[in-house]
């Protein structure tokens, strides 16, 4: 049985009270909002033909925000009601003091709608997800006797959000989320290698669990095993790299996106901090931002503050020409805010966050590009990272990378990490493919101990110069 909609103003709150209380809080503010949500998810996994676990969680209440200058006021409450309305504004209350301020513009409404309202758990029932796993484990299995162990997980969600301003402007968003996620197993003479895959978006799970969708996963899942069984020894130096389209967009994402997030310029924080209008990427480097693909993992229509959502260029032919703000970090820096503002629920307060981050196609053939390396890596696959926004310093591990010489791509090879900076990076950029590609929807970002789904891609691109750490002795 389907949920009944959530609307706080009609069951829980009186708007126009609710509307005097938020008023009273931000008086003399500079901004401020009242932010209510509704979240529930589920996730089954499945382990070996087993269940692992199977979950669902279900939360609501309010975040209430006032701004003054640089500070900022916050209190939440899981109790959406007038008594913890008005007690959250009086903690919010203490950041604006004697006051002073004055209240920025509203955000300008947006009809724009980027994916469905439908509740992507009502796709199917709990017993029929669970058959679907179980035929993907048997799936996995029947195409290769080397497959020793199948883990596949559906997941899926509904974020429904109201957002109260000051000047009586109310804005809702219902966000829907739905993912897959496959990992396979092999062993051959004694080696186990695994291979995994994963996609999805805002959309239901009705698309995930079409075969059509997920047995291309499958094998795509086993496709990446069985190259690592052949794996050898990473080779270690500095060395030409060419990345693969798509998911190797979460470099970008990780080395450059986040130092082109607004807070850190103001705090002047990031490498990037105080070079608008200057070159810092090689010329034919476009990066975006962008929150209105339709269906992409990281869309979202309005931000959670209220702004319409937007495709912003952050680099335009290799210049600097903007970064991604919230409306705190625009008003402070004297500029337009982004639709860049996110939390990741209720009980956060919301910062600049990527949504899609990607960068343009150029012109190059991608198969030319691989040609062009004399002796580097290939790499198409990445997992974990880090970065230093301070100085763009990275690290990243491959797994799915290959060992190119005078242009011919040779052996996989295991245990290569890609060390460099962003900064270097983006100026070592010597070809950029036709080849444009986002990422199959599996993507979440980290920030100040807040989690949200983002979605990064690239096309082929060759840069020069960077350290590979390898396992080759």
């Amino acid at each position: 049985m389907t949920d009944a909609p959530f609307r706080p103003f009609e069951s829980a709150l009186d708007e126009a009270t609710a509307l005097a209380i938020l008023r009273d809080a931000t008086a003399g503010a500079d901004d401020g909002e009242l932010f209510l949500e509704r979240k529930r998810s589920e996730a089954i996994v499945l382990d070996d033909a087993r269940i692992k676990t199977a979950s669902y969680d279900a939360s609501e209440g309010f975040g209430l925000r006032a701004v003054r200058g640089e500070v900022a006021g916050y209190a939440h409450s899981t109790e959406i009601s007038e008594k913890s309305l008005r007690r959250a504004s009086d903690t919010a209350r203490l950041a604006v003091g004697d006051g002073g301020g004055t209240l920025a513009a509203a955000p300008k409404g947006t009809n724009l709608r980027l994916y469905t309202d439908a509740d992507p758990m009502q796709d199917a029932s709990f017993a029929g997800k669970l058959d679907v796993l179980k035929e993907i484990d048997a799936y996995a299995r029947a195409l290769d006797p080397r497959v020793v162990q199948v883990s596949a997980t559906l997941a899926a969600g509904l974020q429904e959000v109201e957002i109260l301003r000051p000047e009586g402007l109310r804005l809702a968003d219902i966000r829907p989320m739905a993912r897959l996620n496959i990992s396979v197993i092999v062993e051959q003479n004694g080696r186990r290698e695994q291979g995994g895959t994963g996609g999805g978006g805002r959309f239901g799970l009705a698309r995930l669990i079409d075969r059509s969708f997920w047995q291309p996963m499958v094998a795509e899942a086993l496709r990446i095993a069985l190259v690592n069984l052949d794996a050898i020894p990473a080779p270690a130096g500095v060395m030409d790299v060419v990345l693969g389209p798509g998911w190797p967009g979460i470099l970008l994402h990780e080395a450059i996106g986040h130092g082109l997030e607004g807070d850190f310029n103001r705090k002047q924080t990031s490498a990037f901090a105080g070079l608008l209008g200057q070159r810092i990427a090689a010329p034919g480097v476009t990066v975006l931002d962008d929150g209105t693909i339709p269906d992409r993992r990281g869309s979202i229509s309005v931000d959670d503050e209220g702004t319409p959502s937007a495709r912003n260029v952050l680099i335009e032919d290799g210049i600097l020409v903007g970064y991604m703000q919230d409306r705190q970090n625009a008003r402070l820096m004297g500029v337009a805010p982004t639709g860049n503002g996110r939390r990741e629920s209720f009980a956060h307060i919301p910062m600049p966050r990527m949504t899609n981050t990607y960068m343009l196609a150029g012109k190059d053939d991608p198969a030319a590009i691989l040609a062009d390396l004399k002796d580097g890596i290939y790499a198409v696959g990445f997992g974990g990272g880090q970065v230093d926004i301070t100085n763009g310093k990275f690290v990243f591990s491959c797994t799915e990378a290959y060992r190119v010489q005078n242009g011919k791509v040779g052996a996989p090879v295991k245990g290569a990490t890609l060390i460099g900076d962003g900064a270097t990076a983006l100026k070592a950029i010597r070809a950029i493919g036709n080849d444009l590609a986002l990422d199959p929807g599996i993507g979440n970002c980290g920030k100040a101990g807040q989690w949200v789904p983002v979605g990064v891609g690239q096309p082929t691109l060759l840069i020069g110069g960077l350290t590979v750490g390898g396992s080759a002795t």
